[in-house]
């Protein structure tokens, strides 16, 4: 692995809404870093989800008002892409090595050792959230806490690996055709927003279909023949020591996994947020969803969001339907259900 002080920033000068796009040269090849924020704040680094960077898979979160004033207040944002989905990114040559996931996991302490960071805050989605949690089980000191999305922990599934399988075929013989496209929206969507022949597909569909269409297909390919080879990580969960908040959408194809996976965390540092009417990218469809659980899990490190931001009237959750005792480690196993506003004690 290369060592910090041998990794190389080529500053872009690209400034999306405020952000400075860094590379990174890494011992599994170069790897595209956002930053927005004052760098003299924790950091939060988040990690999106197969054929997306931060534009399509936070964008919604981000633009969030509130949410902007919870994170931002907070936190430094590193915004760290898969390799080859950063915008504008150039096709990777075929001949790179293939990085495995293990290699994904080691680029991020190389960037955060780029960047002078010590433990870090992690938001993942799906693909995302594994590498993140794989992060965390080999770099333990390096994490604070993990903010996962419709997280993975298991091998595919005969059924999931099938499906992979295909959409590798349709990348490597036509690329991100319509077909391709249709894949992932079923992975990110649920069918409310995906639309019918009588409902039109909602802005965020529509967003995440023209965003989709920048995409190097084998960059695509790339990252998810590597998901696709993933090891089930299940026993090193409940080595985990770090605060855990989990959130999936019920219409979410990963809904199970999520729920095995916080069946498998100490509970004593985990949570389970179940959002209704949703699928897999909560961070798109649902960001309100998130406001609240989030908030209060910061709390616990000693995080506020600023007083002078009133609480979303558009959130499904107010701060009474959330027991206090989720700010308790003893008591992180909670299970929300943010549009029946209520919480209760998973027994």
């Amino acid at each position: 692995m290369v060592e910090s002080n041998d990794s190389v920033s080529v500053d872009m000068e690209k400034i999306y809404l405020g952000g400075k796009e860094h590379h990174i040269r890494t011992g599994s090849g170069s790897v595209s870093v956002i930053v927005y924020g004052d760098q003299d704040k924790p950091a939060l680094v988040s990690y999106p989800d197969l054929a997306l960077n931060h534009m399509s898979c936070f964008q919604g979160l981000f633009f969030c008002p509130e949410a902007v004033s919870l994170l931002l207040h907070n936190f430094c944002i590193y915004h760290i892409s898969p390799p080859g989905h950063e915008l504008g990114a150039a096709a990777i040559c075929p001949d790179d090595p293939l990085p495995s996931v293990e290699d994904l996991a080691d680029q991020i302490i190389e960037v955060l050792n780029f960047f002078g960071l010590g433990a870090v805050m992690c938001m993942g989605v799906t693909a995302g959230a594994y590498i993140l949690t794989l992060f965390a089980m080999k770099y333990r000191e390096r994490v604070l806490g993990l903010i996962l999305v419709s997280p993975l922990c298991k091998a595919p599934s005969w059924t999931e690996w099938l499906y992979n399988k295909v959409m590798s075929n349709l990348l490597y013989f036509y690329g991100m055709c319509g077909l391709m496209k249709e894949c992932l929206l079923q992975r990110y969507f649920s069918k409310e927003v995906r639309g019918s022949a009588e409902v039109p597909e909602s802005d965020i569909v529509q967003a995440c279909r023209k965003l989709l269409d920048e995409r190097q297909s084998i960059n695509v390919l790339r990252f998810l023949q590597a998901i696709n080879r993933r090891p089930d990580i299940t026993d090193g969960l409940k080595r985990l020591r770090c605060r855990t908040l989990i959130f999936v959408g019920d219409s979410s194809p990963f809904h199970s996994e999520a729920v095995h996976m916080t069946a498998k965390l100490d509970r004593r540092f985990s949570a389970l947020v179940e959002v209704q009417a949703c699928g897999s990218m909560v961070t798109e469809e649902q960001p309100h969803a998130m406001l609240i659980p989030m908030e209060y899990f910061f709390m616990g490190y000693g995080l506020y969001r600023p007083s002078q931001v009133s609480d979303s009237p558009r959130s499904p959750l107010s701060p009474s339907c959330i027991s206090p005792e989720l700010l308790s480690p003893e008591s992180m196993g909670l299970k929300l259900k943010p549009i029946k506003t209520r919480a209760s004690l998973k027994v």
